[in-house]
């Protein structure tokens, strides 16, 4: 069976990233369909996603503007109104206020599973055409769009693929992009944990030897104070520290954590992931554009892979306006090529920037350790250079 007609896009993955990109194009009035390969399950206030972003505010106001937001806020996120970050060797805190910055939060703590639903509902409402469960077989190039056969034998004709079909992209292996991969040999260690002390609405992070351990606010049960925490640490010694019981683990974590908040205790199940750079080639391969963890995987310690995703689809809407304002062609090369170069500067320079911090904070040799601390409470006691990181990582 093939679809008659050709749409102008095809959105492949429905995640965060290529909802986003989905609902934006159609709500620019692009003819625009998604396929996915398996339907989200519905979002549960009962059950706690292990999967949480830091989300940034030109994030939040681009998802407000797609009408949203409101959905989201409404639903269950923590805003958090400071950060601090130091390390474990010595030295003072970098530290962020929202006060200090004008801001009524730095941003917001947000599940997964909820950011997904709430713009997967949306989709139908747009006139997205969704198709799902449904996989990528094979595509076929030509001058003026892409032919995409599915794994049921479907096929669809569109001006644009955009794949956002995470970091093992089926899409992208099938347009022939190589990748650059870099494997950090660490995991992150993610779970639910409750503080003997407020959280006060802090996204704390300590660097150690091992790895940085981020403490992020999240919405408490009655008098529990709730933060979800992100410990990078070697792969055997994520094992390790997975494979204890609950008070052990609590233990060890109230220890990596220098009883910043008290002790510390589980509050969920326990999870790991792999940690690795990896980074597309290119972004773009004739009509294919690669969005998200198809282009770039960071290092989590910035809690940037999210927000560097949507910004891809957001830089990518702001074409498609641009091309309408000028009565121009949104699918041309020219404008394919400057999207894609641009986005794949931002986010390598990121990436490597992840990495480089990661790897400057995660050893114990003198040298790094003696200016790590004094490098950090330098940058603290510098008003504008806070200010700027801080913009940086938000957006704005």
């Amino acid at each position: 069976m093939s679809r008659r007609g050709r749409r102008d896009a095809l959105v492949v993955g429905g995640g965060v990233v290529g909802c986003a990109a989905a609902l934006s194009l159609a709500q620019a009035g692009l003819d625009v369909a998604l396929i996915e390969a398996q339907p989200p399950a519905p979002w549960s206030p009962e059950k706690r996603d292990l999967r949480v972003y830091a989300f940034a505010p030109d994030n939040a106001a681009w998802l407000d503007a797609l009408g949203v937001w409101p959905a989201i806020r409404d639903a269950r996120v923590q805003p958090y109104r400071r950060m601090r970050v130091w390390d474990a060797a010595g030295g003072e805190a970098l530290a962020f206020d929202a006060d200090r910055l004008a801001r009524a939060e730095l941003g917001w703590i947000i599940e997964h599973s909820l950011l997904v639903d709430r713009l997967w509902s949306a989709l139908p409402r747009a006139g997205v055409h969704v198709v799902a469960p449904a996989r990528a077989a094979a595509l076929e190039p030509h001058d003026d769009g892409v032919r995409v056969r599915l794994d049921d034998g479907t096929q669809i004709d569109a001006r644009l693929v955009l794949a956002a079909d995470g970091a093992d992209s089926a899409v992208r292996a099938l347009a022939g992009i190589e990748v650059e991969r870099r494997d950090y040999e660490q995991k992150g260690v993610v779970a639910f944990i409750a503080s003997e002390q407020p959280h006060e609405d802090t996204a704390w992070q300590r660097f150690l030897p091992t790895g940085p351990l981020a403490l992020l606010p999240f919405v408490g049960d009655g008098n529990a104070q709730v933060s979800s925490i992100v410990w990078t640490l070697p792969n055997d010694e994520a094992d390790r520290v997975l494979a204890l019981p609950d008070n052990g683990f609590g233990d060890e974590l109230t220890r990596a954590f220098g009883r910043r908040l008290g002790a510390l205790s589980l509050h969920s199940k326990r999870a790991a992931f792999p940690l690795r750079r990896q980074l597309a080639s290119a972004y773009a391969q004739g009509r294919v554009l690669l969005l998200g963890d198809a282009a770039h995987v960071v290092h989590p310690l910035a809690g940037q892979g999210v927000n560097l995703g949507l910004r891809d689809a957001h830089a990518f809407a702001q074409l498609v306006d641009e091309a309408q304002q000028r009565r121009g062609d949104f699918a041309s090369a020219s404008r394919i090529a400057r999207w894609a170069r641009t986005r794949r500067s931002e986010n390598a320079t990121s990436a490597h920037a992840f990495g480089a911090i990661n790897a400057l904070f995660s050893n114990d040799d003198m040298a790094p350790t003696l200016l790590r601390g004094p490098l950090l409470g330098l940058a603290g006691k510098m008003p504008e250079v806070a200010r700027a990181l801080w913009r940086h990582a938000a957006g704005v």
